[in-house]
């Protein structure tokens, strides 16, 4: 947990107050890590998939966050002999696997979807091929990291899009599960689209806008409303953001906003920003009427800001209402994805290179049939339709296919298999998702600002038809296997069951 008083960190580092997070993992990582060395095969190469399997939030897509937070937590992975003390006290560890562990490092390769990207269930965000002493031991980690930022940063986008091109803040910390979540989580929502955080700590960590102006108890500290609002914009004549709903919003609120207004207009004082916000009541009706009595007197510029337990269906509903609300301040329900608390995203086995240097497939079963996982080294390739630039399937295939846009492509539901799609040569564009980001244990992959990222998950989400983006029973995108990975799911099916039956 990042503690108060942060002395120490490099931009967009989990390593915060000299905290080494090694040791952020579950206690049954490190006893298949032990049990790895002692049946020796502790170097054995293996793949694993990070991935989800179902939209958060009843979303036609996700956002995916937190790359730069990984590849931290990667680079930076070493017990200290503090560490290896701890668990020398469980009497769980023997110490020739103590030992074992003063020299780990990572020394896999890794590749990952780019922050910002849309994506769909089942595929792989993260890809890690490593020794599985190595591969076994980050799985929590990088679980905990990508899980959190990816949530928040789909919430982010489904509420940015209920804005419709409207500014939206993000204003939860104070009711954040603790300052990590408040931090990260402000992260990823500027990623999903925010175009500010009331979050001053993250504004210095990722280097994006800062955003706020005063609370109740600034007018409750004065004699009076209209001093508080005079004082205010004494103190910050560029941000004169008025919040007008601490005795009576229409009576008082906004009138002594207008006449302080009006001061500014008099004394040729022209802010950079000038409004008012709205924190309660029928934010519909009185955002109507504000933005009368504000046009009557001569301000149409003042723009209406509004909190108040904002998601992104309440968004919607004011905006069918016809709120002359321009600024939203989005908190608890962004910032702790209220209504889906966890993105649920798996780690899972894929292939293990065998005695003769061969990756073999490796699959899981399960009486549900939407936790049989994919086997083998996979990639994903985004079919787009060339004359829209939308995105029109996925196709997860395996790394050694090769597909031409010059060439007919067949796709094909892997459930439902005789829903099909066929695409004429030319009628379509292909691009690999996955990118390298670790190469033997060295980073690659050079992290873009905050900033960058969010200008890219804004191009990313363009590419989604409208029907994708709909916050009920969106259109879910196909997300199909190629048929060379379907055929080898089948068989790898097939033969399990046929060694489980009885003669």
């Amino acid at each position: 947990m990042v503690q108060a008083g942060i002395k120490k960190y490099t931009k967009g580092s989990l390593i915060m107050n000299g905290l080494n997070l090694t040791l952020l993992t579950d206690l049954y990582e490190m006893t298949m890590m032990q049990g790895y060395k002692q049946a020796h095969v502790k170097n054995h190469e293996v793949v694993f998939d990070l991935f989800y399997r179902t939209n958060p939030c009843n979303s036609g897509f996700a956002i995916v966050a937190g790359l730069e937070q990984a590849i931290d937590y990667i680079k930076n992975l070493s017990f200290s002999e503090e560490d290896l003390d701890y668990l020398r006290s469980l009497n769980l560890f023997s110490e020739d696997f103590i030992n074992e562990l003063r020299a780990f490092r990572f020394t896999g390769d890794i590749y990952a979807i780019p922050e910002g990207t849309v994506v769909f269930p089942k595929e792989p965000l993260l890809r890690v091929k490593a020794p599985i002493f190595e591969a076994q031991f980050i799985e929590t980690a990088l679980l905990n990291i990508i899980n959190h930022q990816s949530l928040i940063a789909t919430k982010a986008a489904r509420v940015c899009w209920a804005a419709e091109g409207d500014s939206v803040l993000e204003f939860g910390l104070r009711r954040a599960q603790g300052p990590d979540a408040g931090i990260y989580g402000a992260r990823a929502a500027m990623i999903g689209g925010c175009t500010g955080t009331s979050n001053v700590l993250a504004g210095k960590m990722f280097d994006v806008p800062v955003k706020g102006t005063h609370a109740h108890s600034w007018v409750m500290s004065f004699p009076d409303e209209l001093t508080a609002f005079r004082e205010y914009t004494k103190a910050f004549p560029d941000n004169c953001i008025l919040l007008v709903d601490t005795y009576d919003t229409l009576k008082s609120g906004v009138p002594n906003a207008i006449q302080v207004f009006k001061e500014l207009k008099e004394n040729n004082i022209k802010p950079k920003v000038m409004g008012i916000r709205l924190d309660s009541g029928d934010l519909a009706y009185l955002s109507k009427e504000a933005r009368k009595m504000l046009d009557n007197a001569g301000f149409p510029e003042a723009i209406i800001s509004a909190s108040s337990d904002l998601d992104e269906y309440l968004i919607a509903d004011l905006k069918r209402q016809g709120a002359k609300i321009t600024m939203w301040g989005v908190g608890t329900r962004l910032i702790t994805s209220k209504d889906c608390p966890a993105f649920g995203g798996v780690y899972k086995l894929a292939a293990e290179r065998n005695g003769e240097g061969v990756l073999v497939p490796k699959i899981k079963l399960s009486e549900n049939p939407d936790k049989v996982t994919n086997p083998g080294v996979k990639k994903i390739i985004r079919v787009y339709e060339k004359a829209s630039g939308k995105i029109k399937a996925d196709l997860i295939a395996l790394e050694d296919e090769i597909f031409d846009e010059n060439k007919p492509l067949k796709l094909f539901d892997p459930v439902n298999t005789w829903k099909q799609m066929k695409l004429k040569p030319g009628s379509f564009t292909l691009r690999e998702l996955l990118v390298p980001v670790f190469i033997n244990g060295e980073c690659v992959y050079e992290s873009p600002s905050v900033m960058d990222i969010r200008e890219y998950c804004q191009k990313e989400l363009s590419t989604l038809w409208d029907e994708a983006k709909r916050l009920t029973n969106p259109y879910i995108v196909p997300v199909d296997l190629s048929k060379k990975l379907y055929d080898l799911k089948k068989q790898m099916i097939d033969a399990i069951r046929g060694s489980n039956i009885d003669e």
